[in-house]
């Protein structure tokens, strides 16, 4: 198999290009340094349904020492981007969207840099659910992450509530994510915002041109020793950067805040402010759910010798159900 121990969002075996020491898992078997291509095909098919899923991750220190990482990253994350929101729209700039967008860009890509060393950087549940799926995770592992993500998410919410005033707070929801508003109408208040319909689709959208166009780099071995993974991190912060700047604009809709594509950042907001960020809530979960499943079929279309040899990742999504048919 080829080595991938230059993936940037890579398994617990590997580190991250450059040397940086990553936090090895208690569940993994220790890899043989002269191991041949059919051997480690074989290992790989012969593992079983607990390996697959690595339960052991579960009882593993260091797991949860790394999601730590995911959990203030997090917190930041949500507390940075929910205040370039605000400040951004409160400023009255001629172009919020474009300003809002860059920052991001910066926010995330810094943010990456900074979390990458220490578990993997992915401080969202859309990267930690695909790299499962793919199985440069495990699904165990994917959890732990996602679950320190959502509880880092509430904190930095909760640090935002602490430091804006109450009308900020009420005017910009805390930068929550938003499908629809109440807003006053000549005949009272009246609901504006996008339709159902259309938000669910450019959640699954946009998240799947996340995946496909900047994670991706980071799950190929190839592109991320020829890239560096500066340069592969700062690709994610500009995509995603993108990604807001399009959804924001081509709808251009009142009351729609753009595609969240981290579920749990909004989250975070949703459980402190409440209110309505709880309408359509559901959307920005099963939006990244889909995109996550349709980009891991496509992993699957393509030649088989793509960005990993023939036998992929021991977690490979595939992997766990063959293996949970022989149980």
């Amino acid at each position: 198999m080829a080595s991938n121990s230059n993936v940037v969002f890579g398994d617990e075996e590997s580190q991250i290009s450059g040397g940086t020491n990553r936090v090895q898992p208690c569940s993994s078997t220790p890899r043989k340094i002269n191991t041949i291509d059919d051997d480690e095909g074989k290992k790989h098919n012969f593992l079983s349904l607990s390996q697959r899923l690595g339960v052991a991750d579960f009882f593993c220190l260091d797991v949860w020492r790394a999601s730590m990482g995911e959990l203030l990253g997090s917190a930041v994350l949500v507390f940075m981007l929910d205040t370039i929101v605000i400040s951004t729209f409160e400023s009255e700039t001629k172009m919020p969207n474009l300003i809002m967008s860059i920052l991001i860009a910066v926010v995330i890509t810094i943010l990456l840099l900074a979390v990458v060393p220490v578990s993997g950087g992915h401080i969202n549940p859309v990267i930690s659910f695909s790299a499962a799926l793919v199985g440069i995770i495990s699904m165990s592992r994917a959890i732990i992450y996602i679950v320190a993500q959502c509880v880092g998410a509430i904190l930095g919410a909760l640090a935002l509530r602490a430091v804006v005033s109450s009308s900020i707070e009420d005017t910009f929801s805390l930068g929550g994510c938003t499908v629809t508003i109440i807003a006053p109408g000549p005949n009272g208040p009246v609901i504006v915002g996008l339709e159902t319909a259309q938000a669910l689709w450019l959640e699954i959208f946009c998240t799947f041109v996340f995946l496909f166009a900047s994670i991706w780099m980071a799950y190929d071995h190839r592109q991320a020793k020829a890239l560096g993974h500066v340069t592969v991190l700062s690709i994610v912060g500009l995509v995603l950067g993108l990604l807001v700047f399009i959804s924001t604009t081509v709808t251009a809709k009142k009351g729609y805040g753009g595609a969240g594509i981290n579920p749990a950042r909004c989250l975070g907001p949703a459980i402190i402010r409440g209110g309505h960020l709880w309408d359509g809530h559901w959307i920005f979960w099963v939006g990244p759910t889909i995109g996550c499943v349709a980009f891991y079929v496509y992993t699957k279309i393509i030649p088989t010798k793509h960005f990993l040899a023939e036998y992929g990742f021991k977690h490979d999504f595939v992997g766990v159900v063959k293996a949970l048919s022989n149980v």
